[in-house]
């Protein structure tokens, strides 16, 4: 889907098995810049590749155009394809140094973070040519046209980033953002909140383009940032009331809280217990969302 001259979404519908014969109906969007080379924001999951290169021939490109694969962390449905599309192209790829070991060596992600089906969405590692520090910046064609300043937005993961493209007003935000009412996935709740607040105070926002979520444009863009942060608070009020005042067992701590967020027990696995033990890790720190700024 083009959405502006240059910017276009690409949105990747897949699976995670979470036990025999269930799985959890899953979508990422990728990103493309089109200016003069193709810069690709995110891979999808392994397979994505063949969807992505028949995207930029539907648009009269060449899939060799593209020069460079930013990834805005190392999870499985943002790393997946990015081997495959290494292999094909030999594009350079860049990501932020805490996510280099867990894109570098994926079976020791995959012991570290361990996500159902991991092998299924992952096509293997890929080497990173560029280490991208927050107040970077990515002249992305080489002409000065299409500069992405780079922020680093912890909480989601160690070296989640965000990049924003100031001629367009474009925002992508990765997995920074969550959306209410699907599965939270993050693992410092305090640097949740921080780096949307970050997100929040930047001006000129026309669209943001986030991996969870649709296009949102405009004042809807900063609305979703606002809904993101009081679904963190009710995540984790609803954590610290299903622990009370003593120890839980991970997954009864789990349980507890799917139902009281109203999530799909289907939902109830390793991964969730990891977001909400983070809320328990901020027990004792000044979560409260706002005042906004």
């Amino acid at each position: 889907m083009q959405v502006t001259p240059a910017i276009h979404a690409l949105r990747h519908p897949f699976q995670i098995p979470v036990a025999p014969g269930i799985a959890l109906d899953r979508f990422v969007y990728s990103y493309l810049i089109a200016g003069e080379t193709i810069t690709l924001i995110d891979t999808g999951v392994a397979g994505c590749e063949t969807r992505i290169f028949d995207y930029i021939r539907s648009i009269g490109r060449d899939p060799a155009e593209i020069s460079l694969v930013v990834l805005t962390h190392s999870h499985p449905d943002h790393i997946g394809a990015a081997r495959a599309i290494r292999e094909a192209i030999g594009c350079s790829v860049a990501a932020h140094p805490a996510e280099r070991a867990w894109i570098e060596d994926v079976d020791r992600q995959n012991r570290e973070r361990p996500v159902p089906g991991f092998s299924t969405l992952v096509g293997g590692p890929v080497l990173i040519d560029y280490e991208l520090e927050g107040g970077c910046t990515i002249d992305t064609d080489g002409t000065g046209e299409y500069e992405l300043e780079v922020m680093h937005t912890p909480g989601h993961s160690a070296g989640s980033i965000t990049l924003f493209l100031p001629g367009e007003g474009a925002l992508f935000s990765g997995d920074v953002i969550p959306v209410v009412g699907d599965l939270p996935v993050y693992d410092d709740a305090v640097g949740s909140v921080r780096s949307i607040r970050l997100l929040r105070s930047v001006r000129g926002i026309r669209v943001l383009f986030s991996a969870w979520d649709e296009p949102r444009f405009g004042e809807a863009a900063y609305g979703q940032m606002d809904r993101a942060l009081d679904y963190l608070q009710k995540i984790h009020d609803a954590v610290l009331a299903s622990a009370g005042d003593g120890e839980s067992d991970p997954m009864e701590l789990t349980r507890n809280t799917v139902a009281m967020l109203g999530l799909p027990p289907q939902a109830v696995n390793p991964l969730l217990a990891r977001t909400f033990a983070a809320n328990l890790r901020a027990r004792n720190e000044d979560f409260q969302v706002s005042p906004r700024q």
